[in-house]
């Protein structure tokens, strides 16, 4: 079974995407990740692009073992030194040279012909090998390229000394019919090609990157130029995650394998997202955070039954959270059941039968439903509007240094409670004394912050969500001071745990007298 090599280009061609820079210590830490995931190639930075992504490059070099690290270069000594240079203290190195191909980037960037074209490939390529015995030459925006003078750039590049042939479809404009045929004609008409490794580079600006890059492996492509969650430059690029669980899903089809230790992929898709700020969108294949839900209830029953009916690949293969039934509109009485049975409740027919009648008449009117409004309809209960058993009075917070100190004044049930704790910041300060006072265990599992209005002034809107004595439960809080309207927002959550735990108070004595000895 031939064997794919996983070029990651995270750190290079995914940084280039807005809002996607990292810091030198941030790419670092992606690095090592990338390493462990089990990337073959990883391409650390741009040399010639800044001084930092020169020192970024070296540092990774250094620090990373694992993967062979490449540094991108233009077809200039001047580029290809200060790539050279950046790789010095790699024990596997590889310097990337590249240089446009298409009449439209010759004509209009780089204002040079065809023949000074074929010269600055050989020469660049020749300059390289001087630095490194691995060196791989992209012809920029291949795809658009005249195939007869692409075969003359690539025959040029081979002669030269390039171990790996990139072909990129830069612009994300190609077909997958249209890669398979350049692919398959540079095979037949260049002499040495197949000493070379040929390597695809496919951008999404169609939404066709992945799809690209699997038709390029079928032609003959040994390599694949990839991203974590797909980032890069414009729509990005193909999606590591996605090309290397199809190879795997379907391996038996394509006959293909990798060396990606899948079981990391979701952990390396949650650190690039902690590091840029940006999440994939919720569809997103393999890492988005729908990727394993489901709340059709045809689709809830037959995941119920057996998680094939509706998953070709499990949770598990890529490290993800389990598989989530989501309650909402779409969903069925078996998805509701179970759901009752993991909250510890085992219903009769006639209950099933009621509940069923009333969380289709509530989903109607929210997107999801949450445990809160599954123990409100079990128990005749209502928890938007409940009453507040717990208030703030005052909270006071000291916050500037390593650990912050918060102190708040709670009443509850006529008492007056006091409680201090300190936080890693004065939110966790915050929340921290609240819960020395409380009678409750609270997880958080979700917090957002907003602007409700603009300005200095702006009030700021704070939403949770908690599991709360095993429950979840929603808390909202709004206040200028937005570590205030924190504590409001956790202490709006734990009045719905308090009356949650009422109504199941209520229930239990009403049902007690059945039970006998």
């Amino acid at each position: 079974m031939d064997r794919i090599t996983i070029f990651d280009t995270t750190l290079r061609d995914g940084e280039q995407s807005p809002g996607c820079s990292m810091t030198a210590p941030e790419k670092l830490r992606l690095a090592h990740e990338l390493a462990e995931l089990g990337v073959d190639v990883l391409e650390a930075g741009f040399a010639a692009s800044s001084q930092e992504d020169a020192e970024s490059i070296l540092t990774i070099a250094r620090e990373v073992k694992g993967p062979r690290i490449t540094a991108l270069a233009r077809s200039t000594r001047g580029d290809i030194e200060r790539a050279a240079a950046s790789l010095e203290p790699a024990s596997k190195a590889r310097i990337h040279v590249f240089i446009a191909t298409s009449d439209i980037h010759l004509a209009r960037k780089l204002n040079i012909t065809r023949e000074q074209c074929l010269e600055q490939a050989a020469e660049a390529v020749q300059i390289a090998r001087g630095y490194a015995d691995d060196v791989e030459f992209s012809a920029e925006d291949a795809m658009r390229s005249d195939l007869d003078f692409l075969t003359e750039v690539v025959r040029v590049a081979v002669a030269a000394g390039a171990k790996t042939i990139n072909i990129p479809d830069t612009v994300g404009y190609a077909l997958p019919h249209e890669i398979e045929h350049t692919f398959r004609t540079l095979a037949t008409r260049v002499p040495g090609l197949s000493q070379c490794v040929l390597s695809a580079h496919c951008h999404d600006d169609l939404g066709l990157a992945v799809a690209n890059s699997l038709a390029a492996v079928e032609a003959g492509a040994r390599q694949v130029e990839c991203t974590i969650n797909g980032i890069g430059e414009r729509a990005g690029n193909a999606s590591l995650e996605e090309i290397v669980m199809a190879l795997q899903v379907r391996r038996e089809s394509l006959g293909y394998q990798t060396g990606i230790h899948t079981e990391r992929i979701y952990r390396t898709s949650r650190l690039l997202s902690y590091l840029t700020g940006i999440e994939p969108q919720p569809n997103k294949a393999i890492v988005g955070r729908n990727a394993f839900a489901h709340e059709a209830g045809i689709h809830q029953h037959g995941v119920i039954n057996d998680r094939r009916t509706y998953e070709i690949m499990t949770p598990e293969m890529v490290g993800a959270p389990g598989t989530e039934l989501v309650l909402g509109k779409h969903s069925g009485r078996h998805g509701l059941e179970q759901r009752y049975e993991a909250l510890g409740y085992t219903l009769t027919p006639e209950q099933l039968k009621r509940v069923t009648s009333d969380f289709k008449a509530l989903a109607d009117r929210k997107k999801t439903v949450l445990d809160e409004d599954l123990l409100s309809i079990l128990h005749h209960g209502v928890m938007e509007d409940v009453t507040e058993l717990y208030h703030l009075e005052a909270l006071d917070v000291h916050c500037g240094g390593d650990v912050s100190d918060a102190t708040v004044e709670i009443t509850a049930a006529g008492k007056r409670l006091r409680g201090s704790a300190k936080g890693d910041g004065p939110i966790a300060a915050a929340f921290a004394a609240v819960e020395t006072v409380l009678d409750y265990r609270i997880v958080l599992e979700r917090f957002t912050i907003r602007a409700a209005t603009p300005g200095q002034d702006a009030v700021g809107e704070v939403a949770i969500e908690a599991r709360i004595d095993g429950h979840t439960f929603t808390g909202r809080g709004a206040h200028t001071d937005v570590v205030r309207a924190s504590a409001e927002a956790l202490l709006h959550a734990v009045n719905k745990a308090a009356a949650a735990r009422s109504l199941e108070e209520s229930h239990l004595a009403a049902t007690s007298d059945s039970w006998g000895v």
